[in-house]
């Protein structure tokens, strides 16, 4: 009998992650986004509940701040001049330049929205990345390259957390994001929609990326930061490829690679004229 399509789990309260003990300024059952990038973009996305807008006060006649508000204004959001102390607590210590948006938790899509949903999608798999730092980088390099949705597992993983959507620079606000409790049976959904699974690692067997098939539906999967890409996940692999490394470096980082690779795939489709 074939399986579902997996379905994602919502993030509830605080989690045990660096980027999750960020969000300890957060009311419950919401998210406070800080920093101008992430909190403009989220509201350019509206894929939010926006609750509040929280902009420090003297900084209205700032373009930029202003700009906030303008926004705001448009969706008949409150905006309210807060002391930086206030928003120092708000955003647990992080620099929020004067800007946080209260707001309804990141709103994570099923799998089942992703397949079959373009000609030649292109899907980010990230296994078990700890890093807000790395993940919000990869979501940039993602929406830049124009992924169709990336997929990160619900346990031992960094979530989309106000850390990740500021480190991303707002990018995260845009992509459509899959958490599931099995990413070994999500690559197989994909492979069953017709995906070729490609894992990034820099085994003895690997292929060069210059070298592989990257035509037609494409998932890359990137492992974490220590351990790389878990033993049964890079099994549910159709082809493991990796990156070149002349130097004396053995790897590089998870975000630095994953982009690498994303902009190859989006390269050779170019040169192909899939894009």
């Amino acid at each position: 009998m074939a399986r579902g399509p997996l379905r994602p789990r919502r993030q509830h309260g605080r989690g045990v992650s660096q980027g999750q003990r960020r969000d300890a300024g957060a009311p419950v059952g919401l998210d406070t986004l800080y920093g101008r990038n992430a909190v403009r973009e989220s509201l350019r996305a509206s894929r939010r509940r926006p609750k509040r807008l929280l902009l420090a006060r003297g900084t209205l006649t700032h373009q930029p701040v202003k700009e906030l508000a303008e926004l705001a204004e448009t969706i008949d959001l409150p905006v309210e001049e807060a002391e930086r102390s206030q928003l120092d607590e708000l955003a647990t210590g992080a620099n929020h330049q004067g800007a946080c948006l209260v707001s309804s938790p990141y709103p994570y899509v099923f799998l089942s929205e992703l397949l079959g949903s373009e000609t030649h999608p292109l899907y980010l798999v990230l296994d078990s990345l700890q890093d807000p730092q790395n993940l919000g980088s990869l979501l940039r390099t993602a929406e830049a390259v124009g992924v169709t949705g990336v997929i990160i597992p619900e346990h031992r993983a960094v979530a989309v957390t106000p850390a990740v959507v500021n480190a991303s620079a707002g990018a995260a606000e845009y992509i459509r994001v899959v958490r599931v409790a099995n990413l070994r049976q999500a690559l197989e959904e994909l492979k069953k929609s017709g995906v070729w699974v490609l894992g990034l690692d820099a085994s003895p067997d690997a292929v060069s990326l210059w070298q592989a098939p990257l035509e037609g539906p494409v998932a890359l999967v990137v492992g974490s930061e220590g351990t790389g890409i878990r033993r049964l996940v890079l099994e549910g692999c159709d082809i493991i490829v990796s990156l070149p490394l002349l130097g004396r470096v053995e790897s590089l980082n998870a975000a630095v690679a994953g982009s690498v690779a994303l902009y190859e795939v989006l390269r050779r489709r170019s040169v192909d004229g899939e894009t």
